[in-house]
């Protein structure tokens, strides 16, 4: 497929608004047309009417300048609210082609941009390519009153509509000229824009971290640098404006005096009529209209090419993993790593059996993120495989992938909503509440430590896809079980509402453990065949945490979980804990073992 340019993007825009734009230029062609012809009915109402002094074709003419007004009148309602329409659609379906790139399961369009960033390109220049939908009917309109005018003039004199018809190119083409500059510089000011946005809205996000390790100033003055760019950009582009529209009106200014000028002589001459001059000296101060809206028309269009191209570069956006197999069922779980290399992890070789659960501690940081990135299909490897009951995932839909290998990253971000919606956002899983919003207590005793609330064998996931369960006793508990599991229900417990009561954005309004509680309850209630934790602990207290573990494990029995992590409560209940030092295996065995023979070992989870 070729790549997509800002040209390519504008075009289909204005195409799938065809018939929106078609109407709104036909309508605002007439408003433009009825305005022209203003000048002209008065100029025949002069010599006509008033020169001959008949009552009669006084009334006629007035009438027919009523019409013309009437029609002009309703030709521009109707035409701007088509016109209106096909911007804020045109605007729409930008956005959503933006926002479908971004959640590509494949990924790829985040790289090297800020989520503000691409906030800012679904918004404000989905917003401004939408804009063309709007100021193109506008600039067909005002060539067709400028036409209008010069047919006009020529009736009344040849050398006043010859000026017109000869000057009107030259000033489109002075326009165009005028108007690469301003592009140029919008470009620019949109893109600083962007970065600054997305800075903010990252320091923000950060902002209790920044608060605690005695960033704030360091970080306030990354965004100041950030922001003084984006204004020194804005107003570069500002002034660029101010010269092309200032020059065009200028340049406007001495046509239509030049028009009036002619127009006055022909008339002291006796070329013309009295009525004819009012006419032409009327269609010369009309004509400052079309000529100003094609200014206007201009100045859009150039920065709307440049935020299409923006856009474009977005969609362009290769994917940062490929695939498009699908999993065959059933998924046992059994996970296999073999030779992976990528950010740091060098050769890593891993084998985790259906069912078991593991754990992983890696001495460095960043093994453990490069681990999780090939793990959840959000990076390709430079060597080596991930395999899934022996099927290699690069082959695979990463959405598929995810349906029956979920990560659970230690970062993951909450929705603002309630809190049932964060923790079932497809609402495949529901629970009984009361009417305040709290989870019933369940009755089975090992559901209320984290276990399973069916006595009988539970029926493995037939495919790759969990699919959403039937309705019944199992189904919901499910999310009580979760709950528990996490130690999430004493976060419910706690929120005014219950699972019902609304959670901030990102989850602000909960503390950083409840929020990892949260997120953790969520995953588990996800129910995949299998499960990798990233760190899912960092931030709840001792006792919480040795709840969670033991949580986890009983609600994980006989389904594969991997946890990376250097929480000694959750790998002292792992079947197996592999150490990866230096990018790769080098211990395995229980946590005891490990904490007995690896001094590394030790080092990196009891220090």
């Amino acid at each position: 497929m070729s790549q997509l340019t800002g040209g390519r993007v504008l075009r289909r825009a204005l195409r799938e608004q065809a018939g929106r734009i078609t109407g709104s230029a036909v309508l605002s062609t007439g408003h433009q047309a009825g305005e022209a012809l203003v000048p002209v009915v008065i100029g025949v109402v002069v010599d006509r009417a008033v020169g001959t002094g008949s009552p009669e074709a006084l009334l006629l003419w007035i009438g027919v300048l009523a019409l013309v007004f009437t029609t002009l009148s309703f030709s521009f309602r109707f035409g701007a609210r088509l016109g209106e329409r096909a911007a804020e659609q045109a605007g729409h379906r930008l956005r959503v082609r933006v926002t479908e790139r971004v959640l590509d399961p494949r990924g790829g369009a985040d790289t090297g941009r800020l989520p503000g960033a691409l906030a800012s390109i679904a918004t404000g220049d989905a917003g401004r390519v939408g804009m063309v939908a709007l100021v193109l009917p506008l600039g067909v309109a005002a060539i067709a009153g400028l036409a209008v005018g010069a047919v006009a003039l020529l009736r009344v004199s040849l050398p006043l509509g010859l000026l017109v018809l000869l000057g009107t190119p030259l000033m489109m083409l002075l326009a165009h000229l005028l108007g690469r500059p301003l592009q140029r510089r919008s470009e620019e000011e949109q893109e600083r824009a962007a970065h600054a946005a997305g800075l903010a809205a990252d320091l923000v996000g950060g902002l209790r971290v920044l608060k605690g390790i005695g960033a704030e100033r360091a970080a306030a003055e990354r965004y100041r640098l950030s922001s003084r760019a984006a204004l020194t950009a804005t107003l570069h582009a500002a002034g660029a404006k101010a010269r092309h529209d200032g020059t065009l009106l200028a340049v406007n200014g001495l046509f239509l005096a030049l028009v009036a000028l002619l127009g006055g002589r022909l008339a002291a001459d006796g070329d013309i009529s009295i009525g004819a001059l009012v006419a032409a000296v009327g269609m010369a101060q009309y004509l400052t209209g079309p000529l100003s809206l094609m200014v206007w028309v201009n100045g859009e269009l150039a920065q709307g090419r440049g935020s299409a191209g923006r856009i474009a570069e977005v969609l362009n956006s290769p994917p940062a993993v490929g695939g498009d197999a699908e999993l065959p069922g059933p998924v046992k779980g059994q996970v296999t790593v073999h030779g992976l290399t990528h950010a740091g992890l060098d050769g890593l070789d891993l084998d985790v059996p259906a069912g078991a659960f593991v754990g992983i501690v890696a001495t460095d940081p960043a093994h453990a993120d490069a681990l999780v990135a090939c793990l959840s299909r959000e990076r390709e490897p430079a060597r080596g495989t991930v395999t899934l009951d022996g099927l290699d995932l690069s082959g695979v839909d990463p959405d598929a992938v995810r349906g029956a290998l979920l990560v659970a990253a230690h970062d993951a971000d909450l929705f603002e909503g309630s809190l049932r919606a964060d923790i079932d956002p497809a609402g495949a899983v529901r629970a009984g509440t009361d009417p305040a919003g709290a989870v019933r207590p369940s009755t089975d005793p090992a559901a209320a430590q984290g276990g399973r609330a069916d006595s009988g064998p539970r029926t493995r996931p037939d495919g790759p896809r969990v699919p959403a369960p039937r309705e019944g006793a199992g189904h919901t508990d499910r999310l009580a079980r979760a709950l528990a599991a996490s130690a999430a229900d004493e976060v419910a417990a706690a929120l005014p509402g219950g699972l019902d009561g609304l959670v901030g954005e990102r989850g602000r309004t909960l503390s950083g453990g409840q929020r990892q509680r949260v997120a953790l309850a969520r995953a588990l209630a996800t129910d995949p065949p299998v499960l990798v934790l990233h760190e899912p602990t960092t931030a709840v207290d001792a006792v919480t945490e040795s709840r969670i573990a033991q949580g986890v494990r009983r609600l994980r029995e006989g389904r594969t979980t991997v946890v990376i992590t250097t929480s000694p409560a959750l790998l002292s209940t792992a079947d197996t804990v592999h150490l990866v030092e230096g990018g790769a295996v080098t211990a395995s065995g229980t946590h005891e073992q490990l904490v007995r023979e690896h001094a590394a070992y030790r080092a990196a989870v009891l220090a």
